[in-house]
Formats: structure tokens, sequence, C-alpha cells
């Protein structure tokens, strides 16, 4: 198995804030209704930007969401998600399809999506738990080309445990991190499986620094064969796991630095104002 690890350094989130945030978001989407033509409108009345229910009862298990009209159901009345709006003529790799398979706001909301890109199709689940102050986020994943091979075919889950992670940045700078790390996911293909961690710790002047680990090695009979040619791109995968966290820390520390945090009912107008037009303004 090959190891690769990487750390940055980034600015902390306030959690008072962004439970207040999350929980607003779905005070403002539990209220929202049907509107005229499909769309979803808020309490007050306006729409959301690029939201329309193609089927179904809006926020209930079922519904399903796009940007074009449902296909014809089939003979049992339900629409795969699969093709539910597989010619909605969207552009590439946008979901065609976004189902809700369970709105609990107090518990938890689960949804799924299928996107079609570059002559592969990948299908996404996310389940959110507690999500007015949310403790997880679950993802699952699986791709294939359509008509292709057992080669073309992958699959992944992975786990943000948000109670772990700030349970990880509350301890003292001088403790040691966190044994398991809070955020992890696995990848399977037919040759390979990989494992990536995220394990962070405070730092000194509050900011948190985040490990990065990426395990790699290939299957069954082909182990040996991994190993040598992870051997050889060892250089290559170092240079882009640093690379992918850096750039992934920089836009974290370029989004936080516009961020001008608010609270109450300015946090949920600003909100508000984001899904009627999330080209306005970034001030939350």
């Amino acid at each position: 198995m090959a190891r690769f690890a990487h750390t940055v350094t980034v600015a902390a989130l306030d959690r008072g804030w962004f439970e207040e945030a999350a929980g607003t978001l779905m005070d403002l989407l539990d209220a929202s209704r049907e509107g005229p033509g499909g769309s979803v409108v808020l309490a007050d009345g306006r729409p959301v930007e690029g939201l329309r229910l193609l089927k179904g009862r809006h926020l209930r298990p079922g519904a399903r969401y796009g940007e074009a009209p449902a296909e014809p159901e089939d003979a049992a009345g339900e629409v795969p998600v699969e093709h539910a709006g597989a010619e909605a003529g969207g552009s590439p790799g946008a979901p065609q399809a976004v189902v809700l398979r369970t709105w609990r706001p107090s518990h938890s909301v689960e949804v799924e999506s299928l996107v079609e890109e570059d002559d592969m199709s990948l299908k996404v689940g996310v389940r959110l738990s507690e999500p007015r102050r949310p403790r997880a986020v679950e993802l699952s994943l699986s791709g294939h080309r359509p008509g292709g091979s057992s080669l073309y075919r992958f699959s992944g889950r992975g786990k943000a445990d948000l109670a772990a992670w700030w349970a990880a940045v509350d301890r003292l700078p001088s403790a040691p991190p966190a044994a398991r790390a809070p955020v992890s996911g696995r990848a399977v293909h037919r040759l390979a499986k990989a494992r990536l961690t995220l394990t962070p710790r405070p730092a000194e002047d509050g900011s948190w620094r985040i490990t990065v680990v990426l395990s790699a090695r290939g299957r069954w009979l082909l182990r040996p064969v991994g190993a040598v040619v992870l051997f050889f791109a060892r250089g290559p995968v170092e240079r882009g796991l640093r690379e992918a966290a850096e750039s992934a820390a920089e836009e974290w520390n370029a989004a936080l630095a516009e961020l001008t945090p608010l609270h109450g009912e300015a946090l949920r107008a600003e909100i508000a104002d984001a899904l009627v037009n999330p080209d306005g303004s970034t001030t939350l």
C-alpha cells in the first residue's frame, strides 16, 4: 500500500455561526411551497432560483426536481432517477434529476442525483444527519460508462462526522491529533482501491491545521503490479495531492475572508436573498 500525506493551514469556521446558518436554511426550505409551473417559492412568495418540481409533492419522499418537465410514467407510475430529466437538455455535468428521498429537517435529509458527463453516468447520494445542527454528512457514488466494460465502473462512500470534527478542533494546540479522522472516504475500482482522510487540529493562532492522507493499493492479483506502478508514480501523486490540498485551502480561506457573519433576521434575509439570486451578495 502506498501512503501520501500533506498538511495545510486554513482559517477556522465559527461553529455557532455555521449551525445557525444551517438551521436558518432548513427553516426557509421547510416553509417553502410549490408555485406556478412547478416553481418552488419561499414563504415571502419569491421563487428559488434553479429549482423546479418535476414530479410528486413538494418536500415529500420521491419528489423530483430539475429544470425540465418530467418524463411520462411507466406502467407502475414511477420514473427511475436514472431517466428522470434525461431529455432535459441541461448543460453537461449538471444534475439531470434530483430526487428527494427523505425530508425530516430535525432528523435527516437525503437526496439522490444523476450526472451525465463525458459519456460517463454518475449517481450521487447525500444524507445529512440532524440538518438544523448538522452532525454528519454521508456521501455515496457510483459511476459507469453506459455500454462499457467493468473497467469503466467505480464506486465510493464518504462521511464527514461533524461532531467529531468540532471535538478535534476544540482540543488544545499541544494535544495530540484525534485518533480517528473525522472525514474519510473510500473509492473502489476493479483494479485498485483508495482511501482519503482529513484530520484537523487547532494551531496556536486559532487557525486549523488539516492533514490530508491518501492511501492506495491494487486489488487481488494486481497488488504487485499496483505496487510497482505506485512506486514510479509516487512523485506525480505526491505533487498532485499537495497542489490539490493547497488549492482547496486557498479557496476556503478566500471564501471565509469575504464572509461577514450575520445573525438573526439579518442572516435569514441574506440566505433568502441568496436562494432567490445566487449571483447576488456573498455577505452572510
